[in-house]
């Protein structure tokens, strides 16, 4: 047996968490579809012989969970029929997926004849079928209409493809050269992760990499436990609301988490939450787990191995028939919008926890927007574009403009690609002023992109949500701002709710303004000086200044009327019932407005 070496460890781990790297490199650089090659929606990962996740790529927090889920599901179905040259493919969200555009490609790693790992991919794929193209509509009522369903199956058996499942796959999705092109990055990715765990057997022997695979596991989780430990003990609870589920318009949706942490453990445990809803917004548990474990991981130190031991100390509980663990039928197709928020929500909590470490809400992240239809020689296109861009504020510093929600990792489209390979044209992709909450630190500054449409015909899918229930603020900062969809913004300026699928017509421009972010402290605690930069970047009007921060700007000579502030903000106080205005630590305002200039 042998003998675990501090130095032999570290040395192993770095190796397979590069495996995992490497594969998910392989995935961007071979990939077809723009949600893969820009959004990075997909993970890749590496198990153990007994499917037990040992490392995990750096792409998607929001699949911090699907792995270990997925490969239940596979040793569940195949645990004693595997070989040699199998790979297994997967979607179904009740039998170890997420929603049905990711789809699983899992191949088992084998020396002389010994099962010793999986490699692991999981790929949103551009469409999947169902009734709306790009197959993520947040109107759909059950799983059956969002596309093809595929249960835990060998894709290859033994080296030999099965040209049925492929036959399958072909006929029932909208773009099948691009579907194809994406599976084969992921087969791929698989391929590499075997090449380079053979030299790695080869290195160590079959014994030791065995050994040293379920030490990784292990040192994560102690690891975890002992970051934990560090944490207060106690427990705490937040509520939060989805504005709807694009179905039943104006019911609100509870997301609802209580923390308790005692010792190296903790559990997260979202019993009163919602029960699933009729729109595509549930979640699988999966999910939920990887919602309530980035909210963890973002407060544990960094260098953790994300793997199964760090999940061994994060019990996660939400009960069955729940909008963050639906049941058959119900629909998930647009889950993403409740992971987001349940992310949220656990900052909410551990905000409370840890009042000096955790950040406000964010824009309520990431939209998306799906256009799909037909050219006029009846080739189908599909344009699939998840967005977000506006961190909380943190309790030492504002939010972060134009950066991909936590759960995410994402980046944008290229406009220049989206043009040139869709039928649309990009007329605006810029920040929108005062919509960020107000706060001694300041939320992030949210975007709106203006998408024109060019084609004769087509199908708009959006899902975004804070509409009613705004990104909240944190010890005394204000909520972020709504979020906006309109249509035609230069004509009739009609105003869309926040979940819609409708038909758009040649030169239709369809305008999202993201939610702003919200604010973290007391606004009348804000710098002057950041107040003038925000205001000389267009991030916020001198009236919104005025009104929120009790700032007075000269706009002419572009400085702070020190002696009018004060007064303001005395004012301010005074209708709040203070008895003095909070102090300030003011700064020259001058490095800052020459550096906004």
């Amino acid at each position: 047996m042998p003998v675990s070496d501090p130095i032999a460890l570290e040395l192993f781990k770095n190796a397979i968490f590069s495996i995992a790297d490497e594969m998910a490199l392989t995935v961007f650089r071979t990939t077809y579809s723009g949600v893969l090659k820009d959004n990075m929606d997909y993970s890749t990962g590496f198990a153990d012989a007994n499917g037990k996740l040992a490392a995990q790529g750096l792409t998607l927090p929001g699949h911090l969970g699907s792995v270990p889920t997925a490969m239940e599901s596979i040793m569940r179905h195949f645990k004693d029929d595997m070989a040699p040259g199998d790979v297994f493919i997967m979607n179904d969200p009740f039998d170890g997926g997420m929603h049905l555009p990711d789809i699983f490609v899992i191949k088992p790693l084998f020396h002389e004849g010994e099962r010793l790992a999986f490699a692991c991919t999981v790929c949103h794929h551009i469409d999947v079928g169902g009734r709306v193209a790009g197959s993520n509509a947040s109107d759909s009522t059950e799983i059956y209409a969002e596309g093809l369903r595929i249960a835990p199956m060998k894709l290859y058996d033994k080296g030999i493809l099965n040209k049925t499942i492929m036959t399958f796959i072909e006929k029932n999705v909208r773009l099948p050269v691009q579907l194809f092109g994406d599976l084969r990055a992921q087969l791929a990715a698989c391929h590499i992760g075997e090449k380079q765990f053979a030299e790695l057997v080869s290195r160590h022997g079959a014994e030791e990499t065995k050994f040293y695979l379920n030490e990784v596991i292990d040192y994560a989780e102690r690891l975890t436990r002992a970051a934990i430990q560090e944490l207060p003990d106690g427990q705490w609870s937040f509520e939060d609301w989805i504005d709807d589920d694009g179905v039943d318009y104006g019911k609100p949706i509870r997301l609802f988490v209580t923390i308790t942490k005692k010792g190296g453990h903790m559990v997260v445990d979202w019993t009163g939450t919602n029960p699933q809803v009729k729109g595509a917004i549930n979640n699988t548990l999966s999910f939920t787990k990887a919602a309530s474990y980035t909210g963890v991981r973002s407060v544990l130190p960094p260098g953790i191995p994300n793997n199964e031991g760090v999940f061994r100390a994060i019990e996660v509980i939400c009960p069955p028939g729940t909008v963050g663990n639906g049941v058959l039928p119900a629909a998930c197709a647009a889950r993403g919008l409740t992971g987001f928020r349940m992310t949220d929500c656990m900052f909410g909590a551990l905000a409370m926890m840890l009042p000096d470490r955790v950040k406000a809400a964010g824009d309520g992240g990431n939209t998306g927007i799906s256009i799909g239809g037909y050219d006029s020689e009846r080739k189908p296109f599909v344009y699939v574009d998840f967005t977000c861009g506006a961190w909380g504020a943190r309790p030492f510093a504002d939010g972060l403009d134009g950066n991909s929600h936590m759960f995410a990792n994402m980046a944008s489209h290229s406009i220049e690609v989206t043009e040139a390979e869709q039928p649309i044209q990009l007329l605006a992709y810029e920040f929108v002023a005062d919509k960020a909450g107000a706060g001694k630190y300041r939320g992030g500054v949210p975007f709106r992109r203006d998408y024109k449409f060019l084609e004769t015909e087509g199908m708009l899918q959006v899902r975004s949500d804070r509409r009613d229930h705004r990104p909240f603020g944190l010890y005394g900062g204000s909520p972020g701002g709504p979020s906006e969809n309109y249509l035609n913004p230069g004509a009739e300026n009609r105003l869309l709710p926040s979940k819609l699928t409708m038909t758009v017509k040649g030169g239709d421009i369809f305008r999202h303004v993201l939610a702003g972010a919200g604010g973290w402290g007391d606004p009348l605690e804000r710098d002057p000086a950041a107040v003038l930069r925000d205001v000389r970047n267009e991030l916020l009007s001198p009236a919104k200044a005025l009104a929120d921060y009790g700032v007075v700007i000269d706009t002419g000579v572009w400085k702070v009327d020190a002696a009018a502030t004060e007064r303001r903000r005395a004012e301010i106080a005074k209708v709040r019932g203070w008895t003095e205005t909070p102090k300030v630590q003011w700064h020259d305002p001058a490095p800052l407005a020459r550096a906004a200039e």
